[in-house]
């Protein structure tokens, strides 16, 4: 049986129909309703913040797919992850950030660090993703796009691959069917490096009308970020997006080693998700 966390994000609910649509028995776990799930997923409500309850998430689990809640400041890795091994799980994929590997300086991303060290001295069958922006963090732009029919972002001509959550989720499918992949850590971006003013773009032609573009200054994107997101989290987002390092910029070949084939470009992504923007 494989355990899913974070089962309702951007990459838990993909994920957890891949596994399903394969014939494997999935638990779906989330802190809240998980809404309609694929026939015969259960699911458990739980929080790896609890102590307590840790235990039972992983109950009959052989598999896990571990993703951390936010910067997971407030989680004990090396607590969650015994917890699991305790219950008998012997293969742990973990939804890490490039930027633990290309930042190792940054405070925000320590924790991050420290479940993958977790991890790899814990199971004996271990699997570290390491994607980069998501191309979901569009999302953010939704707003703006239904109101305004306008995008106000920095950095309008900074290019980073941005990578599709559902190529994120195919490659753990893949990792945690079997031990294929284990010991391995996979650097997960796009086909391509696209710029903020290139997605827009993107999005307009999925939508079918116009949709502007307005550079705002990084002060002022950190003034509206910040009132969503923590402030550690923000400035590492801005770094990275004003200031990539050459490895941030640079299209991994991980996904096309797993998978068989190239990344889904920015604008498949926005085909797929225009109704939300509308």
């Amino acid at each position: 049986m494989i355990v899913v966390t974070g089962a309702t994000g951007n990459v838990g609910r993909p994920l957890v129909e891949a596994l399903a649509a394969a014939g494997e028995e999935v638990t779906a776990v989330s802190r809240r309703d998980a809404g309609e799930l694929p026939a015969g997923v259960a699911h458990r409500r739980g929080d790896l913040a609890d102590a307590d309850g840790l235990k039972e998430l992983f109950e009959g689990a052989e598999a896990v797919y571990l993703l951390v809640p936010g910067l997971g400041d407030e989680l004990r890795p090396r607590e969650i992850v015994a917890a699991a091994v305790a219950r008998g799980v012997r293969r742990i994929v973990l939804q890490s950030s490039q930027l633990a590997g290309t930042r190792p300086e940054s405070v925000s991303h320590g924790p991050l660090r420290a479940f993958e060290a977790a991890v790899r001295e814990s199971v004996p069958e271990w699997t570290v993703l390491r994607p980069g922006g998501f191309a979901s963090n569009a999302f953010f732009w939704a707003g703006q796009v239904r109101a305004t029919r306008t995008v106000a972002a920095p950095f309008a001509d900074v290019a980073l691959p941005v990578v599709d959550p559902a190529d994120i989720a195919e490659v753990a499918a893949a990792a945690l069917r079997g031990p294929a992949h284990a010991g391995r850590t996979y650097v997960l971006t796009g086909p391509a490096a696209v710029t903020p003013r290139e997605q827009v773009r993107a999005l307009a032609e999925a939508m079918g009308v116009p949709v502007g573009f307005a550079a705002l200054g990084a002060d002022e994107a950190r003034e509206r970020l910040v009132r969503f997101l923590p402030e550690e989290a923000v400035d590492g987002m801005l770094s990275v997006m004003g200031d990539p390092r050459e490895e941030e910029r640079r299209v991994s070949p991980d996904v096309e080693r797993v998978l068989g084939r190239v990344p889904r470009p920015f604008s498949a992504w926005a085909e797929r998700h225009a109704d939300a923007f509308a």
